[in-house]
């Protein structure tokens, strides 16, 4: 089958490509940028011992992964505007990647949290160090070694959701690949280049999470 790509058309079209990889990478790098900050409030505010601020943060997550990123998209696409608030489409669509992805981040960082020892906590606590002062200089940095690889798994699946975002217009590589099937009625051709795109994408980073497990000797988790 892919014997009889016709690579012409694809030559035709590897400016448009070359586009849409780049905007998948912008909107995957600002979507996980984003996850990381939802996600480390998330993560803190689960961890609170204020009854009313856990509740926040769990009912967050909890939300938010009982829930498809599609019906989220189309809730903030559809829905902002019923509420006078008209966003771009690439803006919505960083919006939906970093809320999303953010509460899996969240989940990813409280079991970095929980596996440190607790007397360290107890240390710190009889040192007289406030409850940022822990997080800031003993938790965090003590739990982001660990976590690093699973965080690399969580950005691959980020660039895959990322393809949703052609159901809003967003011009990415998705998106391309669907213009090469209707403006040819090639859709092998469409699929084939939009794979090899991701494709390129999901090994480097397969390769960096190969990369921080082979300096730091944490077992890479496929």
């Amino acid at each position: 089958m892919f014997a009889n790509l016709n690579i012409r058309v694809i030559a035709e079209y590897l400016p448009d490509l070359w586009q849409g990889l780049l905007n998948t990478l912008m909107l995957s790098t600002a979507g996980f940028a984003g996850a990381l900050i939802i996600g480390v409030v998330a993560c803190a505010l689960s961890i609170q011992p204020i009854r009313l601020l856990r509740a926040v943060g769990v009912g967050y997550i909890d939300l938010i992964r009982a829930t498809p990123l599609l019906a989220q998209l189309y809730f903030l696409y559809f829905g902002l505007p019923r509420l006078g608030v008209v966003l771009p489409e690439i803006l919505i669509g960083i919006i939906a990647l970093s809320l999303n992805s953010g509460a899996y981040v969240a989940e990813i960082i409280r079991s970095g949290i929980l596996a440190i020892p607790r007397g360290q906590f107890e240390a710190a606590l009889s040192s007289g160090f406030s409850y940022f002062q822990r997080m800031r200089l003993i938790v965090l940095p003590q739990a982001i070694r660990p976590t690093v690889s699973p965080m690399i798994g969580q950005a691959i699946v980020l660039v895959k959701d990322s393809s949703l975002l052609s159901l809003i217009s967003v011009v990415e590589l998705t998106r391309v690949g669907q213009q090469i099937a209707l403006d040819r009625f090639m859709p092998v051709e469409g699929l084939a280049v939009t794979a090899a795109g991701f494709l390129i994408i999901y090994y480097l980073l397969k390769a960096l999470a190969g990369f921080w497990s082979h300096i730091y000797r944490v077992p890479e988790r496929s």
